[in-house]
C-alpha cells in the first residue's frame, strides 16, 4: 500500500478537512446522485451528511430486518435469502463512502464519527444474527436445498448466509448471545481505538535534522521533501521525517549518518510503542483478550482455530506447516546476507556487529558490490504514471481492456486520476481511481477499495468504482515521482486487487467474496509481470530523456531481483508467527507484555536479532485492525497459489498468453464466491499448487 503527496492548493478541497455544518439537501437521500456514473458528488458531501445518512441508514435497516424475521410466509429465496442480500442500501450507500475516506482523507471529525458509529455496526450486527426468527428461516432454506432447484450461486448464497448466521452466534443460547453481543462491542471498539492512535503515531512521529550535514548520502529529492515537511510544521530551515515509508526507508537505505539511522528506524519500530497517549500496549492486550473469550464462547480453544475455519487453511497445523517449511531456509538467506553487510562494514575499515538500522544501508551496498547497480540509476525510469501506462499495458495484452482517462469526472482527492475501463468488446466495466501518494489524514501502506461494488440491478450490471490507495514516492520541486523496485511492485499488486474487482461477475452481493487467505492470489501473480523485460520496455523510460531502460540494465535487474529475500522473507514469516502465535493463545497470562511474548518467541525460533518482523504488535494493523487476524499468514499462503500459476504462462512459453489469462479470468477473477479457493484453483490450473514456485520465486531453492 502506498500515498499520494498532499499539495498545498489542496488542502481546501472537500473531506480532507470535512465541515460539520449541517445543510438543506443530504446527497445520500436522493435516489440517484446527478453525476455521471452515479459517482459520489465529493465536492458537496460534509460530515455531518455522512452522519446523518449512516444514521438513518441503520434505521432503515433495522426496519427491513424486522420486517423479514417477522414475515409469517413460508420463507422463499426471495423473501429471505435475496431480501436479505439487499437490505440496507442507503447504510451501503453511504459506508461506501464513508469507508474509504475515512482511510485515506481522515479528519478529527472522522475520528469522533468513527467512534459513534462503531457501536451501532455491532449493535446492527446483533439484530440480525442473532434474531432466532430469522435464523430460523435461513436455516429451513439451508436444510431444505437438495429438494429445490437452485441454481449453484443461489445455492451458496443460501451456504453462505447460513454459515455467517452460525458464526456469529446464531446457536448460541440467549445468554451467551448477550455476552457475544457484547464482546464484538468492545472488540470492535478497541480496534477502532487502535487504528486511529497508529495512524496519529505514523503521520505525526517526527525525527527533526538540525544540520544539513547529517543528511549526507540522502538524494536531493528526499533532502528537499524533509525541509517541505520541516516548513509545514513550523521549523523553517530544518528537516523533519515522519514515520511514512516514503519518508523514512531513504534515511535507512541510504544516510551514512549512523546514530540518525538508528533514531528513525527506533521510531518507525516503536509506534505504538512509546508510553504516550496513542501508545497501543494496552489496547493490544485487551484485543487479545476479547477475542480468545469470543472465541471459547463459540466453542473453541483459541481465536486462531475460530478464525481459520472458514478459510482455506483450516486449522492452526496447515498454517505452521507452511510457515515452518518457509522460516529455515529464509532464515539461512538471511544469515548469507548479514555476512555480506558484515564484508561491506569491514570495507570501510569499521568492526562493529551490524543491528537493525544498519541492514538496509549496508544491503543496499552489498547489492551494488555483487550486481554493480545503484537504485539511483534504475529510478530515473520508474515515473509512476508511466509504470501506470505499463500496468495498463499488461492489462490489454492479457484481458483486451483499455483505459481512458477522465479529468472531468469527480475526485476526492485533486490529485488523484480517474479512468474509464472497457473490456476487449467495448464495453464499459468499472470506473478506477489511482491515489498514489502519503498526506496527512492517510493511513500507512497500500490497499484496494472501492465506493461501490459490482452487482445486479434488474438484470444489468452495476458497474465498480474502485481506487488504489499507495504511499509512493511522491514529486519534488522538479523532480516527478520517481519509484523504487519495490515500489513499483507494489503498484503491481494494488492493481491485481482491481482487476477482481473489475472482473468479478456474480449476481449477488453475498457471493462476491472470497476466503481471506485467497484474497491475495489475484494481486500477488500481477507483481510477476513489473520486472518481465518485455514489460519494462514499455514503460520504464527516463523521466528527462525519453529514453527506454537500457537492456544492460534490466539484466542488472534480474540478475539482482532475489537478492535481499532472506531479510524480506524473515520478516514477513515473523510477522505471520507473531500474530498466530497471539491468537493461539488459551490462556492470558497477567501482566502480559506484547512486545516481551512477540521478541521471545522469535528468539525461541532463531531470528537473527538483527531483523524485526514487518511490523510489530503495537503498529501491526492487519492484525490488531481486524482486517488480518489470525490471517498474516495469508500472503504466504496466496504465494503459493500465485507463483504456481504465473509458471503457467512461462511453460507456455509466453508470459503475455491471452488464453491463459482467459482461463484465469473465468475461473479465478470471475466467480467471486461461489467456488472455494481450491476449487477454483484447480478449475484453472487442472491440479493442487506446489510451494516450489514460492522459494524460487524468492531465491530460498
Amino acid at each position: 500500500m502506498k500515498k499520494q503527496f498532499l499539495m498545498a492548493s489542496v488542502a481546501t478541497l472537500l473531506l480532507a478537512g470535512c465541515t460539520s455544518e449541517k445543510t438543506t439537501t443530504n446527497p445520500f437521500f436522493a435516489e440517484k446522485y446527478g453525476t455521471e456514473y452515479e459517482i459520489p458528488p465529493f465536492s458537496e458531501i460534509t460530515t455531518e451528511h455522512i452522519r446523518e445518512a449512516l444514521l438513518k441508514g441503520y434505521e432503515e435497516q433495522k426496519q427491513e430486518i424486522m420486517a423479514i424475521a417477522d414475515n409469517t410466509e413460508e420463507p422463499t429465496l426471495e423473501n429471505t435469502i435475496l431480501a436479505l442480500d439487499n437490505a440496507g442500501q442507503l447504510l451501503t450507500k453511504v459506508s461506501s463512502v464513508f469507508g474509504p475516506l475515512s482511510s485515506s482523507n481522515s479528519t478529527q471529525e472522522f475520528r469522533d464519527l468513527e467512534k459513534e458509529i462503531a457501536p451501532l455496526s455491532s449493535e446492527m450486527s446483533t439484530l440480525i444474527y442473532m434474531n432466532d426468527n430469522l435464523f430460523q428461516r435461513v436455516k429451513k432454506l439451508y436444510d431444505d436445498q437438495a429438494s429445490m432447484n437452485y441454481t449453484k450461486e443461489q445455492a451458496k448464497l443460501i451456504e453462505k448466509y447460513y454459515k455467517r448466521f452460525v458464526r456469529n452466534g446464531a446457536l448460541l443460547n440467549e445468554t451467551d448471545k448477550q455476552k457475544l453481543a457484547e464482546l464484538n462491542k468492545e472488540i470492535s471498539l478497541a480496534q477502532l481505538e487502535f487504528e486511529q492512535n497508529l495512524l496519529h503515531e505514523t503521520n505525526n512521529t517526527f525525527v527533526t535534522v538540525d544540520k544539513l550535514e547529517d543528511l549526507d548520502g540522502l538524494p536531493q529529492e528526499n533532502i528537499d521533501r524533509a525541509a517541505e515537511m520541516a516548513k509545514k510544521n513550523g521549523q523553517e530551515g530544518k528537516w523533519m521525517f515522519n514515520m511514512q515509508r516514503a519518508s523514512c526507508n531513504p534515511v535507512l537505505q541510504f544516510c551514512t549518518n549512523r546514530d540518525l539511522r538508528k533514531k528513525v528506524y527506533d521510531a518507525y519500530y516503536n509506534r505504538g510503542n512509546q508510553g504516550n497517549e496513542w501508545d497501543n500496549n494496552a489496547v493490544s492486550v485487551k484485543i487479545i483478550q476479547l477475542r480468545l473469550e469470543k472465541a471459547k464462547l463459540m466453542g473453541y480453544n483459541d481465536y486462531a482455530s475460530f478464525a481459520l475455519d472458514d478459510r482455506m487453511a483450516k486449522t492452526n497445523e496447515n498454517v505452521y506447516n507452511l510457515l515452518d517449511q518457509i522460516w529455515e531456509p529464509a532464515v539461512k538467506k538471511a544469515n548469507e546476507e548479514l555476512a555480506d553487510i558484515r564484508a561491506e562494514i569491514k570495507k570501510e575499515g569499521n568492526n562493529f556487529e551490524p543491528e537493525g538500522w544498519d541492514y538496509m544501508y549496508y544491503m543496499d551496498k552489498a547489492k551494488k558490490a555483487k550486481y554493480a547497480i545503484d537504485d539511483n540509476e534504475v529510478r530515473p525510469y520508474l515515473e509512476v504514471y508511466n509504470v501506470q501506462q505499463g500496468i495498463f499495458y499488461v492489462a490489454n495484452k492479457l484481458y483486451g481492456l483499455t483505459f481512458t482517462e477522465r479529468t472531468d469526472l469527480p475526485k476526492y482527492q485533486e490529485d488523484t486520476k480517474v479512468f474509464e475501463v472497457h473490456d476487449k468488446d467495448g464495453s464499459l466495466i468499472a470506473l478506477f481511481y489511482s491515489d498514489y501518494f502519503p498526506r496527512d489524514g492517510k493511513g500507512a501502506g497500500a490497499w484496494c477499495t472501492s465506493f461501490r461494488g459490482s452487482y445486479y440491478k434488474d438484470g444489468k450490471r452495476v458497474i465498480p468504482i474502485v481506487v488504489n490507495c499507495a504511499s509512493l514516492t511522491p514529486p519534488s520541486g522538479n523532480t516527478p515521482a520517481l519509484q523504487n523496485i519495490t515500489n513499483i511492485t507494489t503498484e503491481f499488486h494494488e492493481f491485481g486487487h482491481a482487476l477482481h474487482s473489475f472482473m468479478r461477475d456474480v449476481q449477488y452481493r453475498g457471493t462476491g467474496g472470497v476466503e481471506r487467505d485467497f484474497v491475495e492470489v489475484p494481486s500477488q501473480i500481477n507483481e510477476h509481470w513489473a520486472l518481465e523485460p518485455e514489460i519494462l520496455n514499455v514503460y520504464a523510460k527516463h523521466y528527462q530523456t525519453g529514453e527506454v531502460i537500457p537492456m544492460e540494465l534490466v539484466k542488472k535487474i534480474q540478475d539482482s531481483e532475489k537478492y535481499g529475500q532472506g531479510f524480506a522473507t524473515v520478516e514477513l514469516v515473523a510477522a505471520s508467527l507473531v500474530d498466530m502465535d497471539l491468537h493461539t493463545l488459551t490462556e492470558i497470562p497477567a501482566n502480559f507484555n506484547v512486545m516481551d511474548f512477540e521478541q521471545q518467541k522469535l528468539k525461541e525460533r532463531g531470528i537473527p536479532r538483527q531483523i524485526f518482523p514487518r511490523y510489530r504488535v503495537t503498529n501491526f494493523s492487519h492484525t490488531m485492525g481486524g482486517g488480518y487476524t489470525a490471517g498474516y499468514y495469508s500472503y504466504l499462503w496466496a504465494e503459493v497459489y500465485e507463483c504456481d500459476a504465473f509458471q503457467a504462462y512461462k511453460e507456455a512459453g509466453n508470459v503475455l498468453d491471452s488464453s491463459i489469462a482467459q482461463r484465469f479470468r473465468d475461473y479465478i477473477l470471475a466467480p467471486g464466491g461461489i467456488d472455494d479457493g481450491m476449487t477454483m484453483y484447480r478449475n484453472f490450473r487442472g491440479r493442487d499448487p506446489k510451494i516450489d514456485g514460492l522459494l524460487d520465486n524468492r531465491g530460498l531453492k
